[in-house]
């Protein structure tokens, strides 16, 4: 194990928005390194934003990450033999990286065109608190309420 935990880099905010999430979506969609491919679809998925909603696309996409990010979650943990899903609040850069995940996952499972235009309806949909991203967040939500009488076992 690791003596002592590496600082965080820092992340610089994106080109065109000068926004940081866009920096952290572009990085969590790119594969293989293919930044530039990442980039461009990000970019067209929020010009599709902006024609669909006639809004600003980074405020869209911002309400998208806060309805979708799960407040509570359940975490396994070992008393006595049994492991019990234990019932935990999500730290807030945990509650981001969750929300981009469910979002780029829903967006994939889509039927459409290219991957831009599917990104951009996940990111309207989960803006508007609709969508298979926020069926997820609902989900995880359900569990951590059904197993409530765990919350004693909390670290």
């Amino acid at each position: 194990m690791r003596r002592t935990k590496p600082e965080p880099r820092p992340i610089t905010a994106d080109v065109r928005y000068s926004s940081v999430p866009v920096t952290f979506f572009i990085n969590r969609i790119m594969k293989r390194g293919k930044k530039s491919v990442a980039t461009t679809i990000v970019y067209d998925a929020l010009e599709i934003i902006k024609d669909k909603t006639s809004k600003n696309p980074i405020e869209v996409m911002d309400s998208a990450l806060k309805n979708v990010g799960p407040v509570m979650e359940v975490r396994p943990r070992r008393v006595g033999g049994a492991t019990y899903q234990v019932p935990m609040e999500v730290p807030s850069g945990r509650r981001m990286t969750l929300a981009m995940r469910w979002i780029i996952d829903a967006a994939a499972a889509r039927t459409g065109n290219s991957y831009a235009e599917k990104l951009s309806a996940e990111l309207i949909d989960a803006a508007n608190n609709q969508g298979a991203a926020v069926r997820k967040r609902e989900e995880t939500h359900k569990m951590a309420e059904a197993n409530r009488a765990f919350s004693h076992f909390r670290v």
